[in-house]
């Protein structure tokens, strides 16, 4: 089997779990290193991945780029890409609307690259049978052969050529979109003095959803930062498909008066209760 060379635009918590996914797949994978923090340097060490100083140098040894960046990040980084002609296949697993996915596709095929849509589901690729990469578009099945045999389980899915994208933003909605909405009933609840009332009712009739407002939230609050762009995009595909959109957009709302707990992995649900409730 051939080796192909495949850039990675960035490995964060997800993306060096991508990147280290089409490696052990027998690829040869890059990640450009020019003004990365050392923690990006320890992750991608750790994955094996080879660092090249600068986009260009990157690109130019590269047939495949994968962006798994912010969702707030994804169209610069498509035009990033497209300033240094690069001309080989632009994977997109970001998340965001599909008008957005289009808007990428865009960008990198006015330089002659191609395009394939993708939407990931699930947590880092650490283990076989949690995250899968949904893929769409005429070159789906490309990107996908890059992962075979990899803990990483890459579907193609028919329809659209934004199929990938839309069904991530759908996904979401729900997952993402409901930890906002306890984390608001558990501030709400404190305010109006009602929590433990609350709390003694769900275990009464809702079993178990008191323990998921409290785990889901801790457990999330320090990737809040990543996903307010997230419930916008969310909110333009509602929009976009003539539906209400005003659930993800105080979902938004919801998360950036958390995103100051990025760095603090396990916060008391006391304090994320506090931070709702500060005015912004």
């Amino acid at each position: 089997m051939s080796t192909t060379t495949v850039t990675i635009l960035h490995p964060g918590d997800m993306g060096v779990s991508i990147a280290a996914a089409a490696s052990s797949a027998g690829n040869r994978v890059l990640w450009v290193s020019e003004g990365r923090s050392a923690e990006t340097f320890a992750r991608a060490r750790e994955a094996g991945l080879e660092a090249v100083a600068c986009l260009g140098d990157a690109l130019g040894a590269s047939e495949v780029v994968l962006s798994v960046c912010p969702p707030h990040a994804a169209e610069d980084t498509a035009r990033g890409v497209a300033a240094t002609g690069f001309s080989g296949l632009y994977v997109d697993g970001n998340a965001v609307s599909p008008a957005t996915t289009r808007a990428v596709g865009s960008i990198v095929e006015a330089t002659g690259a191609r395009f394939a849509d993708g939407g990931i589901i699930g947590p880092p690729a650490t283990q076989a049978g949690t995250t899968r990469l949904f893929l769409a578009g005429p070159h789906a099945p490309q990107a996908a052969a890059l992962f075979q045999g990899s803990l990483l389980d890459a579907r193609v899915l028919e329809g659209p050529h934004d199929a990938a994208s839309a069904l991530k933003m759908c996904y979401a909605a729900w997952t993402k979109g409901s930890i906002a909405l306890l984390a608001d009933i558990r501030a709400l609840a404190h305010a109006l003095q009602v929590e433990d009332a609350l709390v003694e009712e769900w275990e009464t009739s809702q079993t178990g959803l008191a323990a998921r407002s409290e785990s889901s939230t801790c457990n999330s609050a320090f990737k809040a930062w990543r996903w307010i762009a997230e419930m916008h995009e969310i909110a333009d595909s509602f929009r976009d498909a003539g539906l209400p959109d005003g659930f993800h957009r105080g979902a938004a709302e919801v998360y950036e008066r958390l995103a100051g707990f990025k760095d603090d992995r396990q916060p008391s649900l006391s304090a994320i209760i506090q931070a709702m409730l500060a005015k912004p």
